[in-house]
């Protein structure tokens, strides 16, 4: 594992730190924190079509689909340079880190020439048609039907949990195909137009106050065979290589975020009084600090792991499950950290007195979902112990 970054790497850096400094909306904060949740969405829209304009989406995609040929390595570099300049994300994030590469991997030529281009430009943002009421962590038990009628695959069935739900105008489903097939086999992959008829959209309300997640139900949607992607019946096998990214490449940017929020908090604690000093004077605060601090450097050196894995083998491994785990309950560690550092201040959402327009509440409670998306805790530790470290399986 290289932790250097070569002379070539370094003047890729630059490049993407040059940009970002001339292009990153100086309103992005006031979007971020005063728009709603659908006007937010449209700002980051018209951001990710400048950054492909400027040909930085996707620039680990090979050229012939539209990306920059660049290396993981320098994929890598860009997240974390957008995560450092404060940078506005992606909207078309799925679609972008997970939906566009499986596609790469697995799809036809009529598909990537279809397909790829939209979800570069934002022009079509994706959700991911995974989970189900009965079959969220037990990805193999997804009874969402497709049965094929003549040139067509007719869906019923639900999904839940569905990120980007509301705003997706294409969905990666992932169906059972045999229905009497069980588990892994009989599974399809095949891509859905979230406007057709039979698709129903109802919104997941959080704790944060967001409907971030949806409810998605598919009455009778007919949808070309064409769109299945990869071989029919093969859906498990296309699923993994979804999963594989979302769990390897998706948090690239997190351990620089994660800093940034830390040098913050140790801004706050030489202001922030308790018990008639401030909490950089608590030697208490002081050791969790410094441990939050060990953890983020932690997750930084487990990210270049992952990253010089698919260098060298040129897909994601099961490693990507221990970042997923790591980073996942860092951030629920850190936020406890920061609620006990800011104390009653932490509860305020809005107002004069909220700290940073009550985004510590926010990232508070977003966290609690962290080790249930994309794949729980508890199955993440399943993999480990089965493809990672060799134990036998779990029943």
């Amino acid at each position: 594992m290289d932790l250097n970054l070569t002379p070539t790497e370094l003047g890729f850096r630059d490049q993407v730190r040059a940009w970002l400094a001339a292009n990153v909306p100086a309103d992005w904060e006031k979007h971020r924190t005063e728009d709603e949740m659908l006007a937010r969405f449209e700002f980051l829209r018209d951001w990710q079509k400048k950054v492909f304009q400027a040909g930085w989406a996707g620039i680990a995609w090979p050229k012939e689909y539209g990306g920059r040929g660049a290396t993981l390595m320098e994929q890598v570099i860009f997240t974390e340079e957008m995560a450092r300049a404060g940078a506005p994300p992606l909207a078309n994030v799925l679609g972008l880190m997970l939906i566009g590469p499986t596609i790469i991997a697995f799809g036809t030529d009529a598909q990537k020439k279809r397909f790829l281009p939209h979800i570069l430009s934002a022009d079509e943002i994706w959700c991911q048609g995974f989970s189900e009421p009965n079959a969220g962590s037990d990805l193999a038990n997804v009874r969402t039907e497709a049965k094929l009628d003549g040139d067509h695959y007719v869906i019923n069935g639900q999904k839940v949990w569905t990120s980007y739900g509301w705003a997706a105008d294409w969905c990666a489903l992932l169906t059972r195909s045999d229905p009497n097939s069980a588990k892994h086999k009989g599974l399809s992959y095949i891509l859905v137009d979230m406007k057709s008829p039979g698709v129903e959209v109802r919104p997941l309300r959080q704790l944060t106050g967001e409907s971030e997640f949806c409810e998605l139900f598919f009455r009778d949607v007919r949808v070309p065979a064409e769109n299945v992607l990869g071989q029919v019946g093969d859906g498990w096998n296309v699923a993994l290589g979804t999963l594989m990214h979302e769990r390897a490449t998706l948090g690239a940017g997190m351990q620089v975020a994660f800093k940034r929020q830390f040098d913050r908090l140790v801004e706050l604690s030489h202001t922030i009084q308790r018990n008639g000093h401030t909490a950089a004077e608590d030697p208490v605060m002081r050791q969790k600090l410094a441990q939050s601090f060990i953890e983020i450097e932690i997750m930084r050196l487990n990210q270049m792991r992952a990253i010089t894995r698919i260098n060298q083998k040129g897909v994601p491994g099961p490693e990507g499950s221990i970042q997923k785990i790591f980073w996942t309950e860092l951030n629920q560690r850190f936020q406890q950290v920061a609620a006990e550092l800011l104390g009653p201040y932490v509860q305020l959402t809005k107002g004069d007195r909220a700290i940073d327009d009550g985004g510590w509440a926010y990232s508070f409670l977003r966290t609690r979902g962290n080790t249930i998306e994309a794949g729980t805790s508890e199955i993440q530790r399943n993999i480990v112990g089965h493809f990672v470290l060799g134990l036998p399986k779990s029943y």
